[in-house]
């Protein structure tokens, strides 16, 4: 079996970099999955499915991949999402400035992105919703459910309309739905799924034990993730539809099995399924000596002098005469986002993510759904519990989550405020202002207690760029530092507003039928009204 996995998984990765496409067709094609004929082999068929599904929800690989599915989330959320979330800047610039950093979308990237986001699961969830029916196991069928929605949201929060109630189909060309219809089918679904796991883990039944590489076939523990995605996408249409969401945060934490509340319960790709999975950012990080701290992080964690900090990142280098002295008596130094310098020994030498190659990939953890439930608690009251109770649980828990023991009500009650952060470094100079002056103590209106809950939401977050990204588009918070360059004003973006969106592939209207789809997914937009295929297009959900 081991073989059989480590060929496969060669052949799925081995096509996962092909981001340029010649036509629509081609960039709905998976190009991630085995074959049918791979798939028989050693009764892999149907679990082998389950892993390799699992491994769409972020591009996630093992040593035997090499550098294929590295290099894959690299272009695909790395230089994008990872970075317009503050989180990282990096010690390059890709054709001369002219990238996703700078907002100079390039199509081969954000082809990628679509990929990874949503066609890299299409054909594993259609093979088993087929295994399903013709093998009576409807639990099978709910968990590639739960799978497919934790992967197709990132497309629909990345792009706009995605196809979605015709995705089984039997053809090519699959019109798109409108945001709102998805969201309501995705909520439809998860909902059905839940009561089908919730069935199976009353009864203590394992699901896919030897192939699910996050939970080992535990139930109970999908039900958990399950609804706390469902709180997690409810939450990210509030401003949206606030009836809708509303209803279905309710549902997720009144559900019997409720929500992530414990760190076990976190949904994380490390080891399972017989497989070692390695982080993608510490290769990015340490062998292609490009990830660094983002200056957004410099600002708030030195300033609220958070102890997170040396668990997030890495001081910089001792030989490097830069750096703020931090309250851990250390030097860090952010690279700014969007600069055009490509690689140099100056910000070589500056903060790394402290992340291992064993550094979990996370998908969603209980901190997050803490901060959730807070703004729940914010906005609809005590139904979903005391705010400032949850928000205290949520920072808690992030440094539980990080190994930190310091005190909580320390770091809430000390009054520190984010800083200014700048480097004098002749060419490389640059400077930033405090980004705002909110502490961490929970008071004041709704609104300044809305951006503290999203401050600390974003900095447990860390290192989900995709999940931050979409929430700052959302909310407005935190206030980040602003790009150096912006290489994409052409496309819509602005230093100020960011992407607020991914354009389409340029492939999505090279043919006449993809065309005519790409043309009606346009229309979707602005509730129906239509809109542009620009960076600067709001989504129906960043509406605030």
């Amino acid at each position: 079996m081991k073989t059989v996995n480590r060929y496969t998984l060669m052949a799925i990765c081995a096509m996962a970099l092909t981001t340029s496409s010649c036509d629509f067709e081609e960039v709905n094609t998976n190009q991630f999955e085995m074959t049918e004929e791979e798939g028989t082999r050693d009764d892999f068929a149907v679990g082998g499915l389950i892993t390799a599904l699992e491994k769409t929800v972020f591009p996630v690989g093992t040593q035997a991949d090499d550098t294929d599915v590295i290099n894959q989330y690299q272009i695909a959320f790395h230089l994008s999402a990872d970075c317009w979330s503050g989180y990282f800047g990096q010690n390059n610039s890709w054709d001369g400035g002219n990238n996703n950093t700078s907002y100079f979308l390039k199509d081969g990237w954000i082809a990628a992105t679509y990929k990874c986001t949503y066609t890299n699961a299409l054909n594993a969830w259609k093979k088993l919703k087929k295994a399903s029916e013709d093998n009576n196991t409807p639990e099978v069928f709910a968990l590639a459910q739960v799978l497919k929605i934790s992967a197709w949201h990132k497309a629909l929060e990345s792009f706009g309309p995605i196809p979605y109630s015709h995705a089984a189909d039997a053809t090519m060309n699959i019109p798109f739905d409108s945001e709102k219809d998805v969201y309501t089918a995705m909520f439809k679904d998860l909902t059905e799924a839940i009561d089908v796991l919730t069935a199976k883990a009353e009864n203590g039944v394992s699901i896919m034990k030897n192939y699910d590489a996050v939970y080992a076939g535990d139930a109970a523990k999908w039900v958990r993730y399950a609804n706390s995605l469902m709180l997690r996408l409810a939450m990210h249409i509030r401003f949206a539809d606030n009836e809708m969401a509303k209803k279905y945060a309710l549902q997720a934490v009144n559900q019997a099995y409720g929500v992530m509340t414990d760190q076990k319960d976190e949904a994380k790709m490390s080891t399972g399924a017989g497989l070692v999975f390695r982080n993608n950012i510490q290769w990015l990080s340490d062998q292609y000596d490009e990830s660094r701290m983002g200056t957004s992080m410099v600002a708030y964690l030195l300033g609220y002098e958070d102890p997170r900090l040396s668990a997030y990142f890495k001081p910089v280098d001792e030989s490097s005469s830069y750096g703020i002295k931090a309250f851990d008596g250390k030097k860090y130094q952010g690279v700014p986002l969007g600069h055009t310098y490509g690689q140099t020994d100056m910000y070589k030498m500056f903060s790394k993510p402290n992340i291992q190659a064993s550094t979990p990939t996370y998908w969603l953890r209980a901190s997050e759904v803490y901060f959730l439930r807070a703004e729940a608690a914010l906005v609809w009251g005590g139904e979903f519990g005391d705010a400032e109770s949850l928000y205290e649980q949520g920072i808690q828990m992030s440094f539980d989550e990080n190994g930190v023991k310091s005190s909580v009500d320390s770091y809430m009650y000390s009054g520190k405020t984010p800083i200014a952060n700048a480097l004098n470094g002749w060419y490389y100079t640059y400077s930033y202002p405090a980004p705002c002056e909110t502490t961490v103590e929970f008071e004041g209106s709704q609104e300044d207690k809305l951006e503290k809950i999203m401050i600390q939401k974003w900095i447990a977050l860390y290192p989900n760029g995709q999940e931050a990204w979409t929430e700052w588009r959302r909310t407005g918070y935190p206030v980040l530092n602003k790009v150096l360059v912006n290489r994409g004003s052409s496309q819509g973006a602005t230093a100020d507003g960011g992407v607020r969106r991914m354009l389409y592939p340029i492939s999505f209207y090279q043919t006449q039928d993809g065309k005519e789809i790409y043309d009606n997914a346009l229309k979707l937009f602005n509730n129906g009204n239509g809109g542009q295929d620009r960076s600067d297009t709001r989504l129906w959900w960043d509406c605030k």
